[in-house]
Order: C-alpha cells, then structure tokens, then sequence
C-alpha cells in the first residue's frame, strides 16, 4: 500500500488500511518511531464513553418542546 504526503505534511490512509484497522472517522492513530528507522502505525479508537464530562452541565433542564422552538428558531436565522 502506498499513500502521498501532501505539501501540507498531510496522508490519506488507503481504504483498505482504513477498513483492516477499522478506522472511521474521528479514530486517532499513533505513529511510532522504530530503532531502524521504521514507523509503526498503531490505532487508537475513542469510544463515546470518554466523552462523558468534556460538556458542562446546563444550568436548568429544558423541555423538549422548549429544544424544538429553539432549533426552529436557529433554522430560521440563515
């Protein structure tokens, strides 16, 4: 498998990489330096549990209906 480094220091993993590691989008992969000069790629999938807590809590729960008239309200606006 091969991939380009573009002029931005950026790579597309080949599909086929991607499907065998079962990397979607938002996973993080770690490249590790070898002795020989090698790099080892290795994946780290986020589960959705350690996004528990990035968020602060609301100040006061709101309704759904309440959730409703906002998001009408945002669509409205553009």
């Amino acid at each position: 498998m091969h991939a380009t480094l573009t002029s931005k220091g950026q790579i597309t993993l080949p599909k086929d990489l991607r499907d065998k590691l079962g990397l979607t989008a938002g996973d993080r992969v770690e490249f590790i330096l070898e002795d020989d000069h090698g790099v080892r790629l290795v994946a780290r999938h986020t589960p959705v549990s350690r996004l528990k807590g990035m968020l602060p809590r609301p100040q006061k729960a709101i309704s759904l209906e309440e959730m409703d008239r906002a998001i009408r309200e945002g669509s409205q606006k553009e």
